[in-house]
């Protein structure tokens, strides 16, 4: 194979519509445009919000509360998920998504004391509640903060 030989796959390539270029093309006088109307002047196209000189709806609709840019998102684990790791193991958040206890995309998590744990486990997170820290602590095992 040559440089030369190269070419773009079947349909690829097509012609441009060449509008304005008289009769026999089929696009010449209004270019395709229809007569007159506010769609056959040019700068006519009006923006995605425009209802026609109607309020948009983006404008009719009161706005209230604001998105704090800076809060941390956690992925939140009810301490009575962790049963289900052997006795004695180590809990990371990789081991969570893993066993599909954590769905979402997040960085972080934090462990909930919602529920009993059962067996000794060395849970490392991101966050504890206070309650949660002292359930594990109390059945044998470590929480430790990453």
């Amino acid at each position: 194979m040559r440089l030369e030989e190269l070419a773009p796959p079947e349909g690829a390539r097509h012609y441009l519509k060449r509008v304005g270029r008289g009769i026999g093309s089929g696009h010449g006088k209004t270019s395709g445009r229809g007569h007159k109307g506010q769609k056959a002047r040019s700068g006519g196209a009006k923006g995605a919000m425009f209802e026609g000189g109607q309020m948009p709806l983006v404008r009719r609709v009161p706005k209230r509360g604001f998105t704090n840019r800076f809060k941390e998102d956690f992925a939140e684990v009810r301490l009575s998920e962790l049963n289900m790791f052997e006795e004695g193991s180590q809990v990371t958040p990789e081991d969570l998504r893993k066993f599909g206890i954590i769905r979402r995309a997040c960085d972080r998590v934090k462990i909930l004391g919602n529920g009993e744990i059962t067996r000794p486990l060395t849970v490392r997170a991101h966050a504890f509640t206070r309650s949660a820290r002292e359930k594990i602590e109390q059945a044998g095992g470590k929480a430790e903060v990453i």
